[in-house]
């Protein structure tokens, strides 16, 4: 295969490529193009299940021979289809000792701000390989569970971060449970760029504010490069990933430092098909114009973009949080869905 974008990427900067809940045909590709690891989220099973329905139908029937609990099935369905990519990317993490080749597995949304049920499901899962990842939400009572994964040193993806106060939350708490451990798994602090930008265009419909849609997209990667550059200035153990693209920017404007980015494929064969040159545009400087303009009108913009703009307590109820958490609760109900229609179809 002749040089790609993705080739070239590797070779020429620190940036890296991970793919986003994929289908079968789609783990192929990415894993042939270099994709060095996967995220999934809990949204993925509902996602198989319009583009690979007999395969998850077989899988869902597997599944309610070993258990007649809905909410555990859907438990099991979710692992069961996370292990097949962990299956496809075990001989990377074995030729990398370890460093590549990470499958992420997220807990069921509804229980996310619990601590217990956190650390429960992150135990379950580490039986399922040793390429395991925790993706644990920014928000209070997931953060927790960090302790937990520093103390098993497992590696962890940390997810739906939106503001710069969050990723500095989670590379504190883990700061503290590193010294007291002495481990240091590796820790991927994500910015889903993405999604930042679709939730304040809908703000900005809803609200009737007048912005130019070149501003607006220009918001999430204000806030991811500079997430990017406080990372790195106040010398955290942490690797900037970035996430929830919804245009090819949302990873070509992440390039030129050591930041990994995980998209669909859709998005990486959008790239592919353009012919973009691999271009260092990481340190490209945000318009003083535009960060003024966004804050004026955005106050979360505002609660994003400022170093103390959210506290803690604040991280769940934020208004992007919600959006991203809501994509994934419809994915975890279309599944529980149905589990249950073929539990009672199988019992007729």
């Amino acid at each position: 295969m002749t040089d790609h974008y993705f080739s070239v990427l590797h070779k020429e900067t620190e940036n890296r490529f991970w793919i986003n809940n994929p289908t079968s045909v789609e783990l192929g590709l990415a894993i042939e193009h270099g994709a060095i690891a996967c995220t999934t989220n809990p949204a993925y099973c509902s996602r198989l299940l319009s583009v690979e329905p007999e395969y998850m139908s077989s899988v869902i029937d597997d599944t309610l021979e070993q258990t007649r609990d809905i909410d555990a099935a859907a438990v099991l369905v979710y692992q069961r289809v996370v292990q097949r990519i962990m299956r496809a990317y075990r001989p990377l993490w074995d030729s990398s000792a370890g460093k590549q080749g990470f499958v992420t597995i997220q807990l069921d949304p509804r229980i996310d701000e619990d601590t217990a049920s956190t650390i429960k499901a992150i135990k379950d899962n580490q039986s399922l390989g040793p390429n395991y990842m925790a993706k644990i939400p920014v928000i209070n009572g997931a953060i927790e569970a960090i302790e937990f994964c520093v103390a098993e040193n497992l590696p962890i993806c940390a997810t739906e971060v939106f503001a710069v106060s969050q990723a500095r939350a989670m590379c504190e708490r883990y700061e503290i449970a590193a010294r007291r451990t002495g481990n240091r798994p590796p820790l991927f602090i994500t910015h889903i760029t993405g999604i930042f930008d679709e939730y304040l265009k809908k703000t900005a419909v809803r609200e009737g504010i007048e912005i130019a849609p070149a501003v607006l997209g220009m918001a999430g990667l204000a806030i991811a490069r500079k997430q990017y550059r406080m990372l790195r200035d106040a010398g955290f153990d942490a690797v900037m990933m970035g996430g929830g693209a919804r245009e090819t920017y949302h990873f070509t404007g992440l390039i030129g430092g050591k930041v990994h980015v995980t998209i669909n494929w859709s998005t990486a064969d959008e790239i592919l098909k353009s012919g973009i040159k691999v271009e260092s545009r990481l340190d490209e400087e945000t318009p003083a114009a535009v960060i003024d303009e966004l804050r004026l009108k955005f106050p979360d913009f505002r609660k994003a973009y400022d170093d103390d703009g959210l506290l803690p307590g604040e991280f769940a109820a934020y208004g992007p949080v919600q959006l991203f958490r809501n994509a994934f609760l419809k994915g975890w109900y279309l599944l529980l869905a149905e589990i249950v229609s073929r539990k009672h179809s199988r019992a007729l």
